[in-house]
């Protein structure tokens, strides 16, 4: 799915969000460990732009390491890192988040946007990003949340459920992609059932984060 939507992927998210999605990554950023030459893993990482993101916005990252399953997302992803001057410090792999291509203890921080809810089982992607941060390394978890406030709900609902899948169907020529958006997003635990699911994978000091009125939340958690 991810593949088919790739070439319309980034615009998408720009206009769908209102431009949000930036913002959150930059705000992402902000919860990176304390240190310098940072060495970050980041899941489902698409067409890179976390990556980039927090290259770009906190100044200590020395290395990362991008994993995704769509090919096709990562190829636009290499090209954004060649026109940025990045791929000697940065490189993109095909891989899975429930069995992460990295070594136990072996990175600074694990990030993940708008990707955990995607995975097959959520319980074992949090144990393998646990298991390949070194300790006292930070997993953070960029995803989107329902807003506590009923009428605020009530329309970002109405949006997601009905605007933004004809949107999305019509730039992109996938409406079922997007329609899977929204019915992910209402099924996904968030708040603090998914600050229980991470501790229960042994993180400690696990916070939430909400955004833009709550439609989206950042999870830090310690290992």
């Amino acid at each position: 799915m991810f593949d088919r939507i790739a070439p319309r992927y980034d615009l998408l998210n720009r206009l769908l969000s209102g431009g949000r999605d930036v913002a959150w990554r930059k705000r992402l950023a902000r919860y990176l460990p304390p240190g310098e030459d940072l060495r970050v893993l980041d899941l489902a990482t698409g067409t890179g732009d976390v990556l980039i993101m927090l290259d770009q916005a906190s100044g200590r990252v020395g290395s990362g390491l991008g994993v995704d399953m769509a090919g096709e997302m990562l190829a636009l992803g290499q090209r954004k890192l060649e026109r940025g001057g990045l791929t000697e410090r940065f490189t993109l792999a095909r891989g899975d988040a429930t069995v992460i291509p990295a070594a136990d203890d072996s990175v600074d921080a694990v990030t993940i946007a708008f990707g955990i809810r995607n995975v097959d089982c959520v319980e074992k992607a949090l144990a393998e990003m646990r298991r390949v941060l070194k300790p006292g390394g930070r997993a953070l978890i960029l995803e989107f949340s329902l807003p506590s406030n009923r009428l605020f709900r009530a329309c970002y609902l109405f949006y997601f459920r009905h605007v933004l899948p004809r949107i999305g169907g019509l730039i992109s020529g996938d409406r079922q992609a997007y329609r899977y958006l929204n019915e992910t997003v209402e099924s996904f635990p968030y708040g603090e059932a998914f600050i229980q699911l991470m501790e229960r994978q042994g993180f400690h000091s696990v916070k939430e984060h909400p955004l833009t009125f709550g439609i989206a939340s950042i999870y830090e958690g310690e290992k």
